[in-house]
C-alpha cells in the first residue's frame, strides 16, 4: 500500500530551496506518527533535506548519485534505487505493506497512479516557496478524516489533517 504524507500551503506549496517553509511541531509529530516502523520513499534531494536518518524507518531513496549508494551500501536502514523501474520493483515486492513516500514532486508524480492513502496537512497560510505538490485529482478518493487544530503557542499557524483514501485503484 503506497501513502503519500505531506504538508502544504493554500496554494499547494511544499518546498523552499529544499526545505520545508515553515516550523509546524505539530505537523512533525504527525508525520511522525504516519511514518514510524514504515519504509519512507523520497528522491535525493528529500532525503538531503533530512537532519539526519529517522529513526524507526527504512529509507528508500531514488537517485542515480553513485557515491551517494557507495555511502550507504552498508547501511541496512538506507537502500539507494537507481530507476523507476526498479522503484517498482520494490514496491511489487512489499505489496500489503505499507510505504510511505514523502517527496519530493518527481517522487510524487511518479506514483500519483499507485497511491492508495493521502495523509495531507494542509496549512492556513501562504509562504514564500519554490516547489508545490502535484495536481491530485481528488474526485478519485474519499475523505475519511479531518482534523482541524487552531494556531497556538507551538505552532504559530491553523492547520488541518486531512486522511482520503482512494476509491477505486487505476489500473496500469
Amino acid at each position: 500500500m503506497i501513502e503519500f504524507v505531506w504538508a502544504e500551503d493554500q496554494k499547494h506549496q511544499i518546498g523552499l530551496d529544499g526545505h520545508l517553509p515553515w516550523r509546524l511541531p505539530a505537523d512533525m509529530a504527525h508525520f511522525k506518527e504516519k511514518t514510524i516502523g514504515h519504509p519512507i520513499i523520497m528522491g535525493r534531494k528529500t532525503f538531503m533535506s533530512l537532519p539526519r536518518l529517522l529513526p524507526q524507518r527504512k529509507h528508500i531513496v531514488l537517485t542515480h548519485d553513485q557515491d551517494l549508494k557507495k555511502k550507504y551500501q552498508d547501511n541496512d536502514q538506507v537502500t539507494i534505487i537507481n530507476s523507476i523501474a526498479e522503484l517498482g520493483d520494490y514496491i511489487q515486492n512489499h505489496q500489503g505493506e505499507k510505504l510511505c513516500t514523502v517527496g519530493g514532486v518527481s517522487i510524487f508524480k511518479a506514483l500519483l497512479d499507485q497511491v492508495d492513502v493521502l495523509e495531507k496537512t494542509e496549512i492556513d497560510a501562504t509562504f514564500e516557496a519554490d516547489t508545490v505538490m502535484p495536481e491530485i485529482d481528488y474526485d478519485q478518493f474519499k475523505l475519511v478524516k479531518k482534523e482541524h487544530h487552531e494556531a497556538d503557542e507551538k505552532n504559530k499557524y491553523p492547520y488541518t489533517f486531512f486522511t482520503y483514501q482512494r476509491k477505486i485503484k487505476s489500473i496500469k
